[in-house]
C-alpha cells in the first residue's frame, strides 16, 4: 500500500487584487445574531486599569467551555498583590498581553523565581501556561474582540457566516498558550463558524481543559479518535486507509471501523511547529496512560487544493500548514468517503475557506491602514499557484 504524504497542500496566494479567488455561489454572509455578538462587544466595556478578576462569562466569551482555570486565577491574584507591593499599576501598553514598564521588570523577576521553585516539570508547565493566558486575558480587555481576536476597529464578526458541522464530527483545537488570542491564529475560525461544542478549545498545560478533552475522548473510545499530525515514528494512515479500505475489509471490526452513529474526534494541534512537538508528545504520553496504546494519527493526501493562510504566518516547509487549512483538507477528504458523502462536508469545508479569506483580508487591511508594508509576504509567496 502506498504511504500517504502527510500535510501536503497546494496553497494559493491571496492579495488585495484577488479578493474573490475562492468565492462560492452562496448567500452573502449575515451578521451574527444580537445574542452571538454579546461577547464581541463586551470587551468595549472593560478597562485594563488594574488586574480585575476574570469572570466565568468573560472567560467563556473568549471561546473556552471550562470554568476559569484555578492556576489562571492564582496568577491574576499574584499580579494584584504585586501591584500593591510595588505601588505600580499593570501596564500592557495597548499591546495585548505584553507587560510594559517597571511593572514588567518586577513581575519578570518574581515569576522567574516562582517558576524555579516549582517541584516538577508538570507544575512548571501549568504555571507557564497559566501566566501566558492570564496576561493575554488582562491585556486584551478593551482591545481585542472576544469572538474573532482582532482589534475592535478591525472586527470581522459581522462578515462571518455560522455553519453547522456534521453532528458525527468534533474538532479539538489543542492550542499552545502563545497562540491564544493571537490575531493571525486560524484555529479560532473553527470555533466561530462551527460553534464551541463542535470545535472545542483545549489549551496546552491547562488541566481543566485537558481533563474535559480527555474525558470526552475516553468516552468515545480510542477507535473514534485521531490526531491530525505527521507522526514520524509510525506509518501514516490516510483518510482512505482509515475510513474506506479498513471499513470495507471488516464492517464488524471494532478496531478498524467507525461504528453506528458514534462521534469521530479529530485533534488539531494549534501552535507553531517548534512548539507542536512538545504538544504532540504530551498527547502521546496521555494516550498511553488512558489506553495503554499509541495515539492514532491520520494524515492528508498530496494534491489537496484549497486556501492556506500561510501568507499571514509563513510555514517552514511544504508538509506543514495552518490549522484551519488542515481542517479544510480533512473535511474534503472525508467527503470522498462514500459513507460520508451525503452529509455536506464539502460545504462545511467551504465555510472555513470563506472564513480564512475574510481573516486574511482583515489582516491585510489592518496592515495597510497602519502603513505597514506587505511586500515581504508578497516576495515570499510570489511563486505560489
Amino acid at each position: 500500500m502506498a504511504m500517504a504524504r502527510p500535510f501536503i497542500f497546494k496553497a494559493c496566494l491571496l492579495s488585495a487584487e484577488t479578493p474573490n479567488l475562492l468565492k462560492k455561489n452562496r448567500m452573502d454572509p449575515k451578521p451574527f445574531s444580537e445574542k452571538d455578538q454579546f461577547f464581541s462587544t463586551t470587551a468595549e466595556k472593560v478597562t485594563t486599569n488594574g488586574a480585575a478578576n476574570i469572570s466565568l462569562q468573560e472567560w467563556q466569551g473568549w471561546g473556552a467551555i471550562s470554568p476559569v482555570p484555578a492556576m489562571v486565577i492564582e496568577v491574576i491574584q499574584d499580579l494584584k498583590l504585586l501591584e500593591k507591593d510595588i505601588g505600580a499599576h499593570l501596564d500592557f501598553g495597548g499591546n495585548h498581553g505584553k507587560l510594559q514598564g517597571d511593572f514588567k521588570v518586577q513581575e519578570d523577576k518574581k515569576h522567574r523565581a516562582k517558576f524555579q521553585s516549582l517541584g516538577n516539570s508538570e507544575k512548571k508547565l501549568q504555571f507557564f501556561s497559566a501566566r501566558q493566558i492570564a496576561c493575554r486575558l488582562l491585556g486584551s480587555r478593551g482591545y481585542l474582540c472576544q469572538k474573532c481576536w482582532l482589534p475592535m476597529e478591525d472586527c470581522m464578526c459581522s462578515r462571518l457566516l455560522p455553519f453547522p458541522l456534521w453532528h458525527r464530527i468534533r474538532f479539538w483545537l489543542y492550542m499552545h498558550p502563545k497562540d491564544f488570542l493571537r490575531q493571525n491564529n486560524t484555529g479560532k475560525l473553527l470555533c466561530q463558524v462551527f460553534g464551541t461544542h463542535a470545535a472545542t478549545l483545549c489549551l496546552f498545560g491547562i488541566s481543566e481543559l485537558e481533563e474535559i478533552m480527555w474525558s470526552a475522548l475516553n468516552f468515545s473510545g480510542r477507535r473514534n479518535v485521531w490526531c491530525l499530525y505527521p507522526n514520524k515514528n509510525a506509518m501514516p494512515m490516510s483518510v482512505q486507509d482509515t475510513f474506506i479500505q479498513n471499513s470495507s475489509r471488516d464492517h464488524q471490526s471494532e478496531q478498524n471501523s467507525v461504528l453506528g452513529d458514534e462521534r469521530m474526534n479529530f485533534i488539531l494541534i494549534d501552535g507553531t511547529w517548534s512548539n507542536s512537538q512538545a504538544m504532540f508528545k504530551r498527547l502521546k504520553d496521555k494516550a498511553q496512560v488512558v489506553w495503554g496504546e499509541d495515539l492514532p494519527c491520520i494524515s492528508l493526501n498530496a494534491g489537496v487544493q484549497f486556501l492556506s493562510l500561510s501568507e499571514s504566518r509563513p510555514q517552514p516547509s511544504w508538509d506543514r500548514t495552518c490549522t484551519a487549512a488542515a481542517a479544510v483538507g480533512l473535511l474534503y477528504e472525508l467527503h470522498l468517503v462514500p459513507e460520508f458523502s451525503s452529509h455536506g462536508l464539502d460545504s462545511q469545508a467551504e465555510a472555513i475557506e470563506d472564513a480564512l479569506e475574510i481573516l486574511f483580508e482583515s489582516l491585510t487591511a489592518r496592515r495597510l491602514r497602519m502603513g505597514r508594508s506587505i511586500s515581504r509576504k508578497e516576495r515570499h509567496y510570489s511563486n505560489l499557484c
